[in-house]
């Protein structure tokens, strides 16, 4: 049976104490979402060792945003593998829409980037989406399938057993516009389907998630939670939305 997440990616937001606070306000919140769902945090890489020091009873996991695909070397800015689980990092995102717009971060880049995460005991968020010309021309499904096979191109099926995705159409991110939730059901079963073994992987949606709409969406069949933005700035938002992804798999 696949796993319920709900991942908040705080993108360039919180220093590391309002991340400190954050976290200190949040875990009593969260005793009341379900235990089966899974709440990841991926705070900025400035905030992972202050938010890590209090993530200490495993409820709550640790994510990053983004990782080099090298464990070392002179590449100034990146953070590494290794560096990640030495501060006891669990998840990664790759393949995000906002570092493959401003940081030209390819489908290549995304690919050693997901086999890293992999090699360097992590798990990969590994994100994929169409903009809005894409979607308005008709090439949704094929953008996105091009994606995910380029990104899990070459993995054994014990690998693939082991990542997540994350279904982002571009045009809904931080927009307040969102996909249908069985648009996005669809375009999550073409994606489970154009890989072998992507039965039993999680795939969550992400683009202007919020706890008004997150269990018509995590009601879906294809769909297994949420890559939150926003929603997760605020302690008891993004706690009320883990509660509501919750329930409407449990009804």
């Amino acid at each position: 049976m696949r796993r319920l997440i709900c991942a908040g990616n705080w993108k360039m937001y919180k220093t590391a104490h309002e991340a400190a606070d954050f976290v200190k306000i949040f875990l009593p919140l969260a005793a009341a979402v379900p235990f089966a769902t899974e709440i990841v945090l991926c705070p900025p890489f400035t905030a992972l060792a202050a938010v890590s020091h209090l993530l200490t009873t495993g409820r709550v996991r640790l994510g990053a945003q983004d990782m080099h695909w090298e464990r070392s070397g002179a590449f100034t800015g990146e953070i590494s593998g290794p560096m990640l689980r030495d501060l006891g990092v669990h998840y990664v995102i790759v393949g995000h829409s906002e570092r493959r717009e401003y940081f030209g971060d390819t489908d290549a880049i995304v690919r050693l980037k997901t086999a890293a995460a992999l090699e360097n005991g992590l798990t990969p968020i590994v994100a994929v989406g169409e903009t809005l010309p894409v979607r308005d021309a008709g090439n949704t499904s094929e953008h996105v399938i091009a994606q995910t096979r380029a990104a899990l191109e070459g993995l054994s099926a014990m690998q693939l057993a082991r990542i997540v995705l994350a279904y982002e159409p571009v045009w809904a991110i931080g927009t307040g516009r969102n996909c249908d939730p069985a648009e996005a059901n669809k375009v999550m079963s073409e994606i489970r389907s154009c890989v072998p073994g992507l039965d039993d992987v999680p795939i969550l949606y992400g683009g202007s998630v919020k706890a008004e709409n997150i269990a018509a969406y995590t009601a879906q069949s294809e769909i297994d939670g949420g890559l939150v933005g926003g929603a997760s700035l605020d302690p008891a938002v993004f706690a009320q939305l883990c509660i509501a992804a919750s329930a409407s798999v449990s009804s």
